[in-house]
Parts: structure tokens; C-alpha cells; sequence
């Protein structure tokens, strides 16, 4: 199975272009961090990533879905965002990078878990906040910065996907990987 990976800034278009892709027939996993966000704020923390234990509850939830996501051979899987993103989250909050973290970024390493190219999804030049998403257009900017910087030092290549319209962003990816793989005839 290839296992691809969608990152950019908050707000970028990453889920637009993931749902697109679901709708095409590629199995997709979803972002850990929007999840953990959500639950903590039910829970009564309206800001959850200012605690440093936030980083390794999305990496926690990140490797569960990574290990759950099984697929056959040819098979091409998507994933919003993985431990280099939750790395880059860590810098940009000033949080630590834990021990849990730095063991996971070794595991994808030595595991070759995703595959080398990353989609990553450029900045439309705004930003739509939501309860889990208030950063400035600003700030966007520098963390994505710090997340193409992340990517680099990790080795992996970043394929850009340019701002435009849903149906072309998503096209540049299915151009690069291909059609997916149909199963049961």
C-alpha cells in the first residue's frame, strides 16, 4: 500500500481536497489534531494546544489510525497530516518535542511508513476560522514555514498543490498517484 500525505497551513483546503479524493474512491484517514481539539473542548478546555500533552495525544491518535489503516498492495491511501506536522505544531506553540513524539518520527523514519512526496496544499491567501482553527492569516504563513521546513528536515520532498479551484487541486494529486485501486471485481 502507498500511503500519501496532505499537509499545508490551517485552512489551506487540505479536507476539501481529502473529501474529493474519498469521493474519487481513494481510502483517506483523517486529521487527528481537529479530533483531539474537539473532544478536549467537550470536555470543557476551550484551548486545548496550549498544553504541552495535547502533542502527544494527537500523535497517540495519529499512530492508532495509522495502524488501523490496512490496505492491499497497490492500494493508494491518503492521510491528513502525520507526526511531521504534529512536530511542526510542537515548534510553532513552543511546545517540547516529547520523547513519544521523537520515537514516533523514528518509527515513520525507519519504517518507511508514508511515502516521500507530500502533498502539500498552499495557502489560498486567507483563512476561515472555526472553534479549532484561530490563527491569523499571518501566522498561517509562518507556520507553514515551519512545516515545509519540518518535511525538508525529515527528507521528504514537498509537492506543491496550488490555490484554485477544489476539482484542479485535486486533479494535481490524482495526476501524481494515479487512479485508485478497485477491489472485489
Amino acid at each position: 500500500m502507498k500511503r500519501y500525505l496532505l499537509t499545508g497551513t490551517p485552512g489551506a483546503g487540505k479536507t476539501a481536497v481529502l473529501r474529493w479524493l474519498e469521493c474519487a474512491g481513494y481510502s483517506v484517514v483523517e486529521e487527528a489534531a481537529t479530533d483531539v481539539i474537539a473532544l478536549r473542548q467537550a470536555q470543557g478546555v476551550p484551548e486545548p494546544w496550549t498544553d504541552p500533552s495535547f502533542v502527544d495525544a494527537v500523535v497517540a491518535l495519529q499512530r492508532q489510525r495509522q495502524e488501523g489503516a490496512v490496505g492491499g498492495p497497490g492500494e493508494v491511501r491518503f492521510f491528513d497530516r502525520s507526526p511531521v506536522c504534529t512536530y511542526a505544531l510542537a515548534v510553532y506553540l513552543g511546545h517540547p518535542v516529547t520523547p513519544f513524539l521523537a520515537r514516533e518520527l523514528n518509527r515513520i523514519r525507519a519504517e518507511e511508513v508514508y511515502e516521500r512526496e507530500v502533498f502539500f496544499v498552499e495557502s489560498p491567501g486567507f483563512v476561515t476560522p472555526t472553534e479549532a482553527r484561530r490563527i491569523s492569516y499571518e501566522e498561517s504563513l509562518r507556520f507553514e514555514r515551519i512545516h515545509r521546513e519540518a518535511y525538508a528536515g525529515f527528507g521528504y520532498v514537498c509537492v506543491p498543490i496550488a490555490p484554485g479551484p477544489l476539482a484542479d487541486r485535486a486533479a494535481a494529486v490524482v495526476r501524481h498517484v494515479g487512479a485508485p485501486a478497485r477491489y472485489g471485481g
